[in-house]
């Protein structure tokens, strides 16, 4: 293999030979001090506004439904703590363009212990006793003494009770729809309104807000919840089983390196072919079913997705899918298959240092650890925020009034002008807000709980790069390894990065912190224009999105080896970024293909490994084994636990990998600096691994005989 040149030109000079140059630099300063004097006073705002938010907060509000009164149904410790359910006395009301604007349904609603289950009005149970007597559980007190149309007057009662079912702690009407598309209530198309009306079930249905088609989420979501009741054990056994073949996959790579790579594609080529062969016989033994030819487009959106399974045009997509990636794979094998020979080599040198870096394997759990607190933070203040406004009270009537919407008491609403003035009208809770300065800046603070959530884990993140980049930088400078090594690479690497390099770490976060908030900012535009027809807007915004995706991109991939250089030589993030860039472009060869068919290497690793245990869960929770039968659970969507176990696989075995990948691209910048700094020469010998300088068609010169 002809040795390659690196380009210079306008992306600068090559490193210059350094006799005192021995690895990571230990006597280092601090840097980017500015930034990191920010980020202290950022941190401590954010405390601020969450003590704050915890002060004025009331999540209650979103645990508890709200009466209108204010008060919580079904909390601990009040009146209402037996009464968890709200109840509304009309619901059709809820059908009104008013909802939309005020986010409160204009009519009264009251805690109840249970949802009504059978009809009946108020004309009716109030000539039983015993009807009444449960009607009364649906009403205000003091009903004593009143005729019927005094209660109805003064909203003390609903007109009427439709049997009800509780969603959300709410009592909706239980509606349901027979064959034919009739909606009924109660197994009844029609009701009494209560007014000597009789009108039809379907006229309750814009009330709850399309009740037929949240019946039915309902269903889905508690089939789904009961299939995670009854294989979560199995899920779990599935996702240990992942980490053990990460583990083992890992263990072996030290070892045979070579061998389990190119094994690796091997079996990552079967296993895509062997999912074309079953999709081919699935697809055959469907020929003859009666409906299997039935397009997808014409069988529309099914909740049950195994419906989908005996369409002949499902198992036809999946044949083309996988096709595709496996005519991909095998075509990138065979372009790139010296380079893979190179990458084989970065790998086996990744190896030898996990191996001597084994406690690196587990810092993905210390950063995972630091993100679940950033997370539960960051949920925990939005959460008190969104629950800190007050109470607000607002008249509302049946006729017109010239108080209507407006902003009232309930403590002396009775006795008021706005009641002497609308008879018919009530002070009912209509949302929560406020007009104190807190509340008006509460915005300003939600926007800043996101801001700072993202460049508080963009900065754990940075962190661990920059901690595995130091430990694994120390493996590859050591002259004499393990000797020349630090006695604890990774605890000392983190001791550096926090010492000295907060400010450079909190740098590069921030900039990529604004380039994602930006993002978000889009999204946010694009799902508020989307109703518009604009062209021009919605060419513009795609545009947007696009480029900042890209530079999003591009800021992790120079983040990520600014890092690295700012643990090599402790510089602060800027002149690392520029000298981590230019001495990639001055190899841009290597890092076009090498470094990304390294990547690929890695992700092919996932792959198989989400593969395999993905195969396994599909065999053992749909049953076609017949040695599984009898221990399988039972499941609705015996996909739900599939589903969980893959994804949480590929978690798994991204962890992993991460690892792998942090050290593959370190060992890649480390050999690029000493392919500049040395020549093979006696006095300047090449500090990397005699794989890599075969490999590399490189080699160190023996020194001259005395």
């Amino acid at each position: 293999m002809p040795e390659e040149q690196p380009y210079y030109g306008k992306h600068g000079e090559p490193r210059k030979y350094d006799p005192t140059f021995k690895g990571p630099i230990y006597n280092r300063g601090c840097t980017d001090i500015v930034c990191c004097i920010f980020f202290i006073i950022c941190i401590l705002g954010y405390v601020a506004v969450g003590i704050l938010a915890w002060s004025q907060g009331d999540p209650r509000k979103v645990i508890y439904p709200t009466d209108s009164r204010g008060q919580f149904c079904g909390q601990a410790g009040t009146p209402l703590e037996t009464k968890p359910l709200l109840f509304y006395f009309n619901i059709m009301k809820c059908a009104s363009p008013m909802v939309l604007l005020e986010f409160q349904c204009p009519t009264t609603q009251m805690c109840v212990e249970k949802c009504p289950d059978k009809f009946m009005t108020l004309l009716k149970a109030y000539a039983n006793k015993e009807d009444f007597k449960y009607y009364k559980n649906f009403c205000k007190e003091g009903l004593e003494g009143l005729t019927v149309t005094q209660i109805l007057s003064s909203g003390l009662c609903p007109a009427m009770l439709t049997p009800s079912k509780p969603f959300t702690r709410r009592c909706f009407p239980a509606l349901d729809q027979k064959k034919g598309g009739e909606i009924t209530v109660g197994n009844n198309s029609k009701f009494d309104d209560g007014e000597g009306n009789i009108r039809d079930a379907k006229d309750l249905v814009a009330g709850v807000k399309n009740a037929t088609v949240v019946i039915e989420a309902r269903q889905v979501v508690m089939k789904i919840f009961e299939d995670y009741t009854q294989s979560w054990y199995w899920i779990l056994i599935g996702l240990v089983i992942a980490m053990l073949i990460s583990l083992l996959f890992i263990v072996l790579l030290r070892f045979l390196a070579g061998i389990m790579v190119w094994v690796m594609i091997v079996m990552v080529i079967l296993v895509i072919g062997y999912g074309i062969f079953h999709c081919s016989m699935e697809y055959v033994s469907l020929k003859s079913e009666a409906g299997s030819n039935v397009t997808l487009k014409d069988l529309g959106f099914q909740t049950d997705f195994s419906v989908y399974l005996h369409i002949r045009q499902t198992w036809l997509a999946f044949i083309i899918i996988l096709a595709i990636v496996e005519v991909v794979i095998i075509l990138l094998l065979i372009f790139l298959r010296n380079r893979i020979l190179i990458a084989i080599a970065l790998i086996k040198e990744a190896s030898r240092a996990i191996g001597y870096v084994m406690s690196a394997l587990f810092y993905p759990l210390f950063t995972f650890a630091l993100l679940s607190i950033v997370i539960a933070y960051w949920a925990v203040t939005a959460v008190f925020l969104s629950t800190s406004n007050q109470p607000i009270y607002k008249v509302f009537n049946d006729t017109a009034c010239d108080h209507s919407r407006k902003i009232c008491e309930p403590a002396n609403f009775s006795t008021s002008s706005m009641k002497a003035e609308c008879p018919d009208s009530k002070c009912l809770f209509a949302f929560y807000g406020g007009e104190t300065v807190y509340h008006k800046y509460l915005i300003g603070l939600q926007f800043y709980n996101v801001f700072l959530f993202f460049w508080c884990a963009n900065f754990v993140t940075a962190l661990g790069q920059m901690t595995l980049a130091g430990a694994f930088a120390s493996y590859y400078w050591a002259l004499v390894k393990p000797d020349d090594m630090p006695a604890f690479p990774i605890f000392s690497s983190l001791g550096r990065s926090l010492r000295y390099h907060t400010g450079s770490l909190a740098f590069g976060s921030l900039i990529l912190s604004i380039i994602q908030i930006i993002r978000v900012l889009l999204e946010y535009i694009d799902h508020k224009l989307q109703g518009t027809q604009n062209k021009c807007t919605k060419f513009l915004l795609c545009c947007l999105k696009c480029c900042f995706w890209c530079l999003e991109k591009f800021i992790k991939f120079i983040n990520r080896n600014a890092y690295i250089m700012v643990a090599i030589y402790g510089k602060n993030f800027c002149t690392s970024a520029k000298d981590a860039f230019f001495l990639l472009m001055r190899n841009m060869i290597r890092v076009a293909v090498l470094d990304k068919v390294t990547d690929f290497l890695l992700f092919l690793g996932k792959l198989l490994i989400v593969g395999l245990v993905g195969i396994f869960a599909f065999f053992f929770f749909s049953g076609r084994v017949k040695a599984f039968e009898n221990t399988a659970p039972n499941l609705h969507y015996y996909w739900v636990p599939i589903l969980t176990v893959v994804v949480g696989s590929y978690l798994i075995a991204h962890g992993f990998f991460s690892v792998y990948a942090m050290c593959v691209d370190t060992l890649f910048l480390c050999f690029l600096e000493d392919l500049e700094r040395n020549d093979g020469s006696a006095e300047r010998p090449y500090l990397m691994s005699d794989r890599l300088l075969k490999v590399l068609n490189k080699k160190n010169k023996p020194e001259p005989a005395e």
